[in-house]
Formats: C-alpha cells, sequence, structure tokens
C-alpha cells in the first residue's frame, strides 16, 4: 500500500469541457444491460450508427470483445465479474471524459456492479436495460451459450445457473422482442441527444 503513496494523477492541461466544446456534444455513457441474446451489442451498434451519422463521436465497448484483450485474464465467477466490469467503469469514464458517448454492451448481472458504474461516470451515464424475456433470449440462443449451459458444458451463464438483478429504475427500458432494432434504437438516440447536446430533436 506504500507504493500508492507516490502515485499522483496528472493533471491534463485540456479539460473535458474543452474536449466537448471541439466536439459540440458531451461525453457520456450508455451502459446497455440484459441477458445473453437480449440484444445489447446489435442495438448499441444500430445506436452508434445513427449517432455517427449525426456527427456524435463515439466507441462501442463489448463483452466479448473486451475479453478477448482487457480482460481475457478474467473467467466468469463471481469475483472475476466484478472485476471486468470495474475495470471497465474506468475506461468507459475516460472515454467520457475524452469527449466520447460510450456504448458499453455487457450483461453485466448485478446492480451494485452497475450502480459502481454510474459513480464512475460522475452521473453521465444511462442504464438501458434491454428487458428482453430468458424465453425468448433462450429461443434466439445467437451464441449456443443455453443449450451448452443445459447440457452442463457451461457453468455460471447469467439466467440459467447465475443470476441476473434487473434494473429496478433505469433510465429506458427497451423490451427488443416487441420492436424492431430499428425502433428500438430510435428510441434511445430519441433519449439520448438532447442529453449531450442540450437540444431536442
Amino acid at each position: 500500500m506504500a507504493e500508492k503513496l507516490h502515485i499522483i494523477p496528472h493533471q491534463h492541461s485540456i479539460s473535458t469541457q474543452d474536449r466537448e466544446r471541439q466536439n459540440g456534444h458531451k461525453g457520456h455513457v450508455l451502459w446497455f444491460t440484459g441477458l445473453s441474446g437480449s440484444g445489447k451489442s446489435t442495438v448499441a451498434s444500430a445506436v452508434e450508427r445513427e449517432l455517427h451519422e449525426k456527427g456524435i463521436r463515439t466507441f462501442i465497448l463489448d463483452g466479448d470483445n473486451v475479453r478477448t484483450g482487457l480482460n481475457s485474464d478474467l473467467d466468469f465467477s463471481t469475483t472475476s465479474r466484478k472485476e471486468n466490469i470495474r475495470r471497465i467503469a474506468h475506461v468507459s469514464a475516460l472515454m467520457k471524459d475524452a469527449g466520447l458517448v460510450v456504448l458499453s454492451a455487457f450483461v453485466s448481472p448485478y446492480q451494485k456492479d452497475r450502480d459502481f458504474v454510474r459513480v464512475c461516470a460522475a452521473e453521465d451515464f444511462s442504464e438501458i436495460f434491454i428487458s428482453t424475456p430468458l424465453e425468448v433470449c433462450e429461443q434466439r440462443d445467437v451464441k449456443g451459450l443455453y443449450a451448452k449451459a443445459r447440457a452442463g458444458e457451461i457453468s455460471n451463464l447469467t439466467g440459467i445457473s447465475a443470476p441476473f438483478e434487473a434494473p429496478g429504475n433505469p433510465e429506458l427500458d427497451v423490451p427488443t422482442q416487441k420492436m424492431s432494432i430499428e425502433e428500438a434504437a430510435a428510441m434511445v438516440v430519441a433519449y439520448i441527444i438532447p442529453k449531450i447536446t442540450g437540444d431536442d430533436e
């Protein structure tokens, strides 16, 4: 612990506000949470396309992509899941401070961990619950994970052998079983544009 006494954060000469003025919009963390197969990454990608077309600077952080690099040393135990989100919380906050709208798509099954991300983002954070029910996600089974979990080949799969704590009060609830991806993306874009620009669409 003594080593931490020698850590002195660098004070940047360009502030977050400077970056936001240059970009023409604020930075923000859009946190897409939901079960595997709910449509988190698909909706996030569609939202990013629309925001990009509007001149908004964005970046997507996706669970599988991050686990092939930054978090490749983590498994799917409760402890590793927590560490996975802890790291992504700080990465998302740094990218948000750089003036980006960060679209983070992670199962992130525990409310306490999602609340930690909100704190890291200094309230420039929106929890987007892709609330597709388990039975629909399991019917889709786009990665074959549910079939493997039912066969005992995968342990700690959220929704089957590990819990998912649904958000109690998300900024948006997006039920992809009731709407198209285009409708879902439009819903998120209509929500976030006023927050980051101060302008109604």
